[in-house]
């Protein structure tokens, strides 16, 4: 994770550089800046794991996070020179591997493969400096609903059948920096954010003493997310 982060602030850095290093800056889309309504896109990855709490000292499960994708729309409204108030519909995916370490046994009872495809929805706000030239710094923080297009939370069946279940519909809160890099012909926006589920995502085993989750008080997702705009 940390490696991720270095290398998006290496490549952003080198990107400003180039563009501040013009002997003269002319200005891009200016008229960008004074719209109230905007629109763009984007598309990054991320990288996700499980926050987990268990209702006694003992931990047994071990999480091997991975990578996964996000794309999805970008809506914003500037309500201030300095503030805007965006939505990102979108789609994130991502599988994770948890492994049991108190169940002995083969990987049918040790090893859950919990894959997830998430409609993302934010609603962020945005605060940002004034331009830098053709650069312009911010911090974006909010809100979030996601939707799991993967959950099996009302399958009857649970661990003892090979089920590991998740909720359906999950809220969580991020928080990020990025900048606006205005190019000729688009404004170029990487930003870098933390995600993290406010609610408990898992859906107990039908037996309350369950060796898969009866141990658990709460699993939630987190992750670090790598997105790069354009509008």
């Amino acid at each position: 994770m940390k490696k991720i982060v270095t290398l998006f602030i290496c490549l952003t850095c080198i990107v400003i550089n180039k563009i501040n290093a013009q002997k003269e800056v002319i200005e891009y889309h200016l008229d960008e800046d004074a719209k109230t309504i905007y629109w763009g896109y984007y598309l990054g990855l991320n990288k996700k794991d499980f926050k987990i709490n268990y209702k006694d000292t003992n931990t047994f499960v071990e999480v091997a996070p991975s990578y996964g994708f996000n794309v999805g729309l970008i809506g914003g409204w500037n309500f201030h020179k300095n503030l805007s108030l965006r939505i990102e519909p979108g789609l994130s995916s991502n599988t994770k591997v948890l492994a049991f370490t108190n169940i002995s046994g083969g990987e049918r009872d040790s090893i859950r493969k919990v894959g997830a495809t998430y409609l993302h929805f934010p609603l962020l706000l945005k605060l940002q400096t004034n331009r830098l030239g053709n650069t312009r710094p911010y911090v974006i923080g909010g809100v979030s609903y996601d939707y799991n297009f993967s959950s099996n939370e009302n399958n009857p069946d649970d661990n003892s059948s090979g089920e590991f279940r998740m909720k359906s519909n999950n809220f969580g809160y991020e928080i990020g920096l990025g900048v606006d890099i205005y190019l000729p012909y688009f404004i170029f926006s990487p930003s870098i954010r933390g995600t993290f589920a406010i609610n408990n995502e898992l859906v107990p085993d039908n037996d309350p003493n369950s060796q898969w989750t009866g141990q658990i008080d709460y699993l939630g997702t987190r992750g670090v997310f790598i997105n790069l705009a354009f509008h």
